[in-house]
């Protein structure tokens, strides 16, 4: 029997923080109804998410099986590597102003458009590499807002070090993190060549003395949608 998926709605909004268009991409599940309540899983690189990570599939699927709570997808493409790098790298002039953008403009805008939860464990946020940091960055900024962060490979600088060691209420948020025993030698969008798993591991035992709720797996891969889309399903199951 062949899995039924809706069509993915494509719509822009007007951002004041980014000044100028934000597209989204929204997936609704074929069981949409509006008398019931949605979490919303907000997906940096969305468009990636939908083609490669077959995020739409998995969520379908396991929403039929009764496996995870209902749920509404809301992908935000990039529009190039430049723009990805702009708004999704800690030190990108529009870092600051796209999570901004996430927890003023868009959430509100969301909750106002479909019945969601209204409460900060009632919208998650996932990513892979930087767009796993931007992800995770926008939840310790807004940990009443963004309840769940789903990293997939995050790029981890000391800025984002610095950020989890000043977080004061771990207990706000739920974290799966996930990262490559094989990500030693990743190139990286402007050329250089980083090493990962090192910063992974340090973050996450930051996070383990800090006492967040995370969940941790080293997969054996590396950097690439290959080792990343196997895992999504399990990582929805977990956080839904």
């Amino acid at each position: 029997m062949v899995q039924k998926i809706a069509p993915i709605q494509e719509e822009t909004i007007f951002s004041q923080q980014l000044e100028g268009e934000v597209q989204l991409l929204i997936y609704l599940p074929t069981t949409f109804s509006p008398l019931y309540k949605y979490h919303l899983l907000i997906v940096q690189d969305g468009a990636d998410y939908f083609k490669f990570g077959r995020i739409a599939r998995f969520t379908e699927e396991l929403l039929n099986n009764k496996e995870i709570e209902n749920v509404i997808i809301i992908g935000i493409p990039y529009k190039n590597v430049q723009d990805r790098r702009r708004k999704y790298h800690p030190e990108g002039e529009q870092f600051d102003a796209y999570i901004r953008f996430l927890a003023h403009e868009l959430a509100p805008y969301l909750d106002e458009k479909f019945p969601t939860l209204h409460m900060g464990h009632g919208r998650a946020l996932i990513g892979d590499s930087l767009a796993a940091t931007v992800s995770l960055m926008a939840a310790l900024s807004y940990p009443n807002t963004f309840g769940k962060v789903i990293m997939q490979s995050p790029f981890v600088n000391e800025k984002v070090i610095h950020a989890v060691k000043e977080f004061q209420t771990p207990s706000l948020l739920s974290i799966y993190h996930q990262i490559g025993k094989k990500e030693t030698e990743v190139e990286t969008t402007n050329g250089e060549v980083r090493d990962f798993i090192t910063p992974n591991r340090k973050l996450h035992e930051l996070m383990e003395e800090k006492g967040f709720p995370v969940i941790y797996e080293e997969f054996d891969g590396d950097h690439r949608w290959t080792y990343w889309q196997p895992l999504l399903k399990e990582a929805l199951k977990k956080m839904f």
